[in-house]
């Protein structure tokens, strides 16, 4: 990357206790001009029914603005959102919800050149500010496609604190997975004789850090909640910076990509299996796995693959299929053996929580 390359961050970061019902004069502040424009909100059916009435005031605070159900978090479902906004002249698109809608509605607002404002009702991954939405394609297949980072992230910590407690550990796990994904990018900066981005590098780490080494332990705290939420949104950052994934997904990626794409059955979030990655990876990197498995106790966040329903072989099976799911990215698995002892000695490791 060259000293000129352009990145783009948002104009606003809002973390505030009931932000959501204050989100117009927030916009306001930071950027009147899109006040008054024409606006949609995407969400999905089962949001809009639990939120009914947050949700209808945040139209009624921007304009009457129509409230879009999207029927899939796909690269049609977004295509036909776009459509949509270019048809109906939209200018500002708002998503509320998780990374689902967060993935779709940003995306939707990239190709339709409109604003996108993105309101997370949980903190399931760093989407909500990463320039990069992750897309079902065809079938259960799905694609991580470059798009426009958000222009203002309204986090509201009274919904976070409400959301399911599973969807704030997938935000943890996805921050902590940090840690190997550096290695791995420093391992692939030196193969390829390029250069680690210095700026994106130390956005990821404070990332991880501030997390890792939070002094609250009660992530439905809003002390929490505001560290994780910044913690996400630097990852994005960091990501922007970059012009990749790198800062933030390496082996243990890879990992939670092979089972989304080759054991689709296995129900676990993305947040959950690159923690539960980030174990094996981290111990095929010549790194101690003994600090992210006590975090991960500390914060009650299951990393034994059984609990999952994964089985030895499944699970050395896909770690072996790790390797070839992103053709051309170099991690520690480009470098090791494929070694089953190691991988049956991890999987016992990690099912006794040792």
């Amino acid at each position: 990357m060259n000293q000129h390359t352009r990145f783009n961050l948002p104009i606003c970061l809002a973390v505030e206790e009931d932000a959501f019902s204050h989100s117009d004069e927030i916009i306001r502040r930071y950027i009147p001009e899109i006040m008054g424009q024409k606006t949609i909100i995407v969400s999905e059916q089962f949001l809009i029914d639990i939120y009914k009435d947050k949700i209808l005031d945040i139209s009624q605070d921007f304009g009457d603005a129509e409230i879009v159900a999207m029927n899939s978090a796909s690269f049609d479902e977004a295509v036909s959102i776009a459509k949509k906004v270019c048809i109906d002249d939209v200018k500002v698109i708002i998503g509320i919800g998780g990374g689902r809608v967060l993935d779709t509605a940003k995306y939707a607002a990239h190709i339709s050149k409109a604003v996108y404002i993105c309101m997370p009702t949980s903190l399931s991954n760093d989407s909500l500010a990463s320039p990069f939405s992750v897309l079902e394609t065809e079938a259960s297949a799905r694609k991580t496609i470059a798009c426009k980072i958000p222009t203002a992230i309204i986090v509201d910590t009274n919904m976070i604190i409400n959301a399911p407690k599973g969807q704030t550990l997938s935000g943890i796990g996805d921050t902590i997975a940090k840690h190997t994904a550096l290695f791995d990018w420093k391992l692939s900066a030196a193969k390829t004789h390029t250069n680690v981005e210095d700026f994106a590098y130390a956005l990821a780490r404070m990332s991880y850090d501030s997390v890792y080494h939070c002094d609250e332990k009660d992530m439905t705290s809003r002390v929490f909640i505001r560290i994780l939420s910044r913690a996400l949104v630097m990852g994005g950052l960091a990501m922007e910076i970059a012009g990749s994934s790198r800062p933030c997904s390496g082996s243990e990626h890879l990992f939670a990509h092979a089972i989304e794409e080759y054991y689709p059955g296995v129900k676990i979030s993305h947040g959950l299996a690159v923690a539960m990655g980030s174990i094996p990876a981290c111990i095929m990197q010549g790194q101690s796995p003994e600090g992210l498995m006590s975090f991960f106790k500390t914060y009650g966040l299951d990393y034994s693959p059984a609990s999952y329903g994964i089985t030895e072989e499944m699970f050395d099976d896909m770690w072996y299929k790790a390797r070839f799911v992103r053709k051309g990215r170099i991690t520690i698995l480009s470098e090791i053996n494929h070694d089953k002892g190691q991988l049956h000695e991890i999987y016992s490791r990690m099912v006794e929580g040792k």
